[in-house]
């Protein structure tokens, strides 16, 4: 249902596209009640695109998302998301590690000896110097408003639990030989999704009442 794309500029690697995407899916399924099948990552190498900022042509790399908002959703729940996301882009693509090891070369001329001292630098890690790693902005655009995924019209915020009720039977039907409906059948079991589990009384009543308490 919402859909996160990362538009870099440094190099990243198959490994960290995984643990992103995972890391991703991870913190949006939990907070909310959108089961991982519908979280969607994209990646984008910005590399070549032509962007400017503060009206001057500047790079950068960028995680932008469009997801389904609701009136429970505060900015303060929005500013965590964020802070979340920033945490494991940080943890992930980590600025290059570098160690300068100091060396002397010599220049010898007529009769007169020159030592010359320069710096060698070696870099450690997965990037270049004068590469970028940093996330410049984490932006959520809330104009999700309705669509098709996997076959189902998506729910609006807030309702979540009762989607899933009104398509279980279709959902199992296809678990028994699509791979991603059975895990995605098991996930809400296992987390007691349409039954409520880990919501407080708050938020119970708030989808009850259809308010949007889901992203």
């Amino acid at each position: 249902m919402p859909l996160y794309e990362i538009q870099h500029i440094c190099p990243l690697t198959t490994a960290q596209q995984d643990e992103l995407a995972i890391a991703i899916t991870r913190i949006h399924s939990t907070k909310f009640t959108t089961p991982k099948m519908f979280v969607n990552v994209k990646f984008t190498d910005a590399k070549e695109h032509v962007t400017y900022i503060g009206g001057k042509r500047r790079q950068g790399n960028h995680i932008l998302a469009n997801v389904r908002v609701g009136p429970s959703r505060t900015q303060k729940d929005w500013d965590s998301l964020c802070a979340e996301i920033v945490g494991e882009w940080n943890r992930i693509v980590p600025m290059p590690k570098v160690k300068r090891y100091l060396c002397t070369m010599e220049w010898r001329g007529k009769g007169t000896q020159w030592v010359g001292m320069m710096w060698l630098t070696f870099l450690r890690g997965r990037s270049a110097p004068d590469e970028d790693h940093t996330l410049r902005s984490c932006i959520l655009l809330g104009g999700l408003i309705g669509g098709y995924e996997a076959g189902f019209m998506i729910p609006p915020a807030g309702g979540d639990v009762q989607w899933m009720k009104d398509n279980w039977d279709e959902f199992k039907m296809k678990a028994q030989s699509d791979e991603e409906f059975k895990d995605m059948v098991d996930e809400v079991e296992e987390r007691g999704l349409m039954n409520g589990a880990g919501k407080s009384s708050k938020q119970k009543l708030e989808e009850a009442l259809g308010w949007g308490d889901s992203a």
